[in-house]
């Protein structure tokens, strides 16, 4: 048995980690490439013991950049999502947390040159096509990864990377609401369907029994809600116009209830067969989103700043785009 090198930057973005890679290192064909990827992460053990995966969906995930040509991007960021236990490789999403390294890996790769100070790199989201830039800290023409930045989920402190959306409305489904409404009730759940940065099914906890202030833990060995969740997962996925998602991870899914120790709302966020440990950067902003719309599932819920508007300043109708700082360390390697 003969094994092939393949050169990787192996980083922590937000919560999740995984390689970043050279897209043009890769097998072109889709198949033989979902192939390769779930032998570099080791999909097939819970712990994902033949591969760099970590034996969760936020440390299965892969980052596969070439340089873009696209008018206004400088790399093309390619995403794959790698099941942990299954051997399936799911190449309709995108990832914001992973994003975060995108922009000091493709430094680090030689596909974009650094500025003094920091720099700003363009990308492309070659799964949605939404377009981001981020700003990244490089004194001295260099990646810098020490800094202050913090994050919950994650332990110590680095360099913030500033990542600025554009595009997000519609990335997937092509409408802000793919179904046309801003409530659908689905087996006796009121449901908002939103797609901004990441499609999502928006419910209410209370509406599941639940209070929204379960550990993930708690939520993980609740069979019977997820059994439930995932029929009208599949449901809302018909309706918004993407067809059978029984094998992929969009639409994701999120619970909505009232803030309970500071803060706007209570969420959390499934990937969707299991809770998010913390929270997904685009996740955040389509529940954002909800959240600042009149009338979806989270009228009444939600403690809304009253001394700015939110709708003039945040409604990712009026402006599709938002900034988010993100911090990551990372871990390199390579094979």
């Amino acid at each position: 048995m003969t094994q092939t090198a393949i050169p990787f930057i192996f980083m922590r973005g937000g919560t999740s980690r995984g390689p970043y890679m050279n897209r043009a290192d890769l097998p072109e064909d889709l198949d033989a490439l979902a192939e390769t990827l779930t032998a570099i992460v080791g999909s097939g053990h819970p712990l994902n013991i033949d591969g760099v995966g970590g034996g969760a969906a936020v440390t299965t995930k892969v980052a596969m950049l070439s340089r873009s040509d696209d008018e206004w991007a400088e790399v093309d960021y390619f995403f794959a999502q790698v099941s942990v236990e299954d051997r399936l490789v799911d190449f309709k999403p995108t990832c914001g947390n992973i994003l975060s390294g995108v922009g000091p890996a493709a430094i680090e790769m030689g596909l974009v040159e650094a500025q003094e100070g920091q720099t700003t790199v363009n990308i492309r989201a070659v799964n949605t096509g939404a377009r981001v830039a981020a700003i990244v800290q490089t004194p001295g023409k260099v990646v810098s990864y020490d800094g202050a930045a913090q994050i919950d989920g994650v332990p110590g402190t680095s360099a913030p990377v500033a990542l600025q959306f554009m595009d997000t409305v519609g990335g997937v489904t092509g409408a802000f609401l793919p179904t046309g409404n801003l409530i659908d009730t689905i087996d006796g759940i009121e449901v908002t369907c939103m797609d901004v940065a990441m499609p999502l099914v928006i419910a209410r906890a209370a509406d599941f029994g639940l209070t929204g202030y379960e550990t993930a833990a708690e939520l993980d060995e609740n069979a019977g809600f997820y059994a439930r969740m995932e029929a009208i997962r599949l449901e809302a996925g018909k309706r918004m116009g993407m067809g059978d998602v029984s094998r992929s991870v969009t639409p994701k899914f999120g619970l909505l209830a009232p803030a309970t120790q500071g803060g706007t709302i209570a969420t959390r966020y499934f990937m969707p067969w299991k809770c998010h440990p913390s929270m997904a950067v685009t996740g955040a902003q389509c529940l954002a989103s909800c959240v600042l719309t009149p009338g979806t599932v989270a009228d009444g819920l939600a403690a809304i700043p009253k001394e700015t508007p939110p709708r003039s300043r945040w409604s990712m109708q009026a402006a599709p785009s938002m900034s988010l700082w993100i911090s990551r360390i990372p871990r390199r390697a390579s094979t």
